[in-house]
């Protein structure tokens, strides 16, 4: 029968895609913590940051032990605002450590001017290109890994290598 083909919307296909590569937690921590701020309200932006979500459990930094006190009262809360913005399906859980809080958050460009990949360390290409050595179609491959790569991650610093550790 010759009809018509419905078409798939394009952000429903990278959806799929990410899913299926395991890319979607990563896009999620990506989004919320470039959103933080809009999503939890200040003063807590201030005194957390998303750390990482894995196994649908965000790992949360508090920069001292009065707000991880002070956050296992606002847990509920904190938890049905991040299933919210993100879904009830992609984070069930919260864990909070005191640790280092970002000093300041890198601006992701929202309609960049250079269309050029920002240069980046060797760490955080091989991450993005793990993240798409699956993608069979290379022009798709490598326009993916353009895309990922514009918004830049930073990387904790590593230890410092004494005489004794030396590679």
């Amino acid at each position: 029968m010759g009809g018509l083909h419905s078409f798939d919307p394009f952000g429903d296909i990278l959806s799929g895609l990410a899913k299926r590569l395991g890319l979607e937690s990563r896009l999620v921590e990506l989004r919320v913590q470039r959103r933080w701020r809009d999503i939890v309200g200040e003063p807590m932006a201030s005194h957390t940051w998303p750390a990482q979500i894995r196994f649908k459990k965000l790992y949360l930094l508090v920069r001292n032990s009065v707000w991880l006190q002070q956050l296992t009262f606002l847990k509920p809360a904190l938890l049905a605002k991040l299933q919210a913005e993100c879904g009830p399906e992609l984070v069930t859980d919260i864990a909070s450590r005191v640790g280092e809080i970002p000093s300041e958050t890198p601006a992701i460009p929202v309609n960049p001017v250079d269309d050029r990949r920002l240069p980046q360390p060797e760490e955080s290409w091989a991450e993005v290109c793990s993240h798409t050595v699956d993608i069979q179609d290379p022009a798709l491959r490598d326009r993916l890994r353009e895309v990922i790569s514009r918004y830049p991650v930073p990387f904790p610093p590593r230890p410092a290598k004494g005489p004794s550790q030396a590679p």
